[in-house]
């Protein structure tokens, strides 16, 4: 049976990035695209509860062979949607991305892209968020292209002993294929954003208003397992991801304390 390709973004359906990927993902089966109209970069995992969502079919604005949807949700909405409304079938993979600027470190929990390839993991599907290190809107994504022909061959076709669910973060640097040193599996980096909140007056009334800036820091630039390194050593960076966020050290840390609660029951 051809494999079957769910492919979605964060950037929106007119974006360079998710054309790229439509392109690549077409060499490996049934591609069916469910795409946001505008960009909801920084939206993390949000779903719409407080308005419509409206879908409109895509004619030939990919590819003829290519099945497209565009709505008015989130990333989260259209994975959603495509795998209730539309898709037959569970699908092989689901690829989010390629987004324009990086999703590294810190940025994985803020990011609508890797939201998006969470909430195929969160539905047993085998999915990947793809990242490209530059912003700019006609970056040469060469390199992206290429070891993402790569990771796509790599993942329909390899079967793992525990038969888990794969979810990959995958950020490619801003170089020429040239330039690689390949790919390196590593973990988010230790890394945070210091925000600051800068204020302004609206023209022809007296209203405040703010828009969010800040600087990003890396506590351990140094570290070589981490995705901020292997990026900036001109490796293409790969972080499983895993969707459980227990604690599990501290839950075995906490009962050997015998940790008590109000009403004295032992947890």
């Amino acid at each position: 049976m051809e494999k079957l390709i769910l492919i979605t973004n964060d950037d929106g359906y007119r974006a360079r990035g998710i054309q790229i990927l439509i392109d690549i993902a077409r060499k490996f089966g049934h591609v069916v695209v469910v795409a946001p109209e505008k960009s909801w970069s920084g939206k993390s995992h949000s779903v719409t509860l407080d308005n419509p969502i409206y879908v409109n079919t895509l004619e030939n604005f990919y590819s003829q062979d290519v099945e497209a949807y565009v709505t008015t949700g989130t990333p989260i909405d259209c994975v959603k949607f495509a795998l209730n409304n539309i898709l037959t079938r569970k699908p092989d993979l689901i690829l989010s991305g390629i987004n324009h600027g990086p999703n590294y470190s810190i940025n994985s929990y803020y990011s609508g892209t890797v939201g998006a390839a969470l909430e195929g993991a969160f539905n047993g599907i085998n999915s990947m968020a793809l990242s490209y290190e530059a912003f700019d809107p006609n970056a040469n994504m060469s390199l992206a292209i290429e070891h993402t022909n790569i990771l796509i061959e790599e993942v329909l076709s390899g079967q793992r002993e525990d038969d888990e669910t794969l979810c990959l973060n995958v950020n490619f640097p801003d170089i020429e294929p040239t330039e690689s040193k390949g790919f390196k599996i590593t973990r988010l980096a230790h890394a945070v954003w210091k925000e600051e909140f800068v204020e302004r007056t609206h023209p022809g009334r007296p209203q405040k208003y703010y828009w969010l800036t800040g600087n990003f820091f890396n506590f351990e630039p140094d570290a070589q397992d981490t995705d901020l390194w292997a990026i900036k050593n001109n490796y293409t960076a790969i972080v499983p991801l895993t969707i459980d966020l227990t604690d599990y050290k501290t839950i075995k840390k906490l009962k050997n304390k015998g940790l008590t609660i109000k009403n004295k029951k032992q947890l």
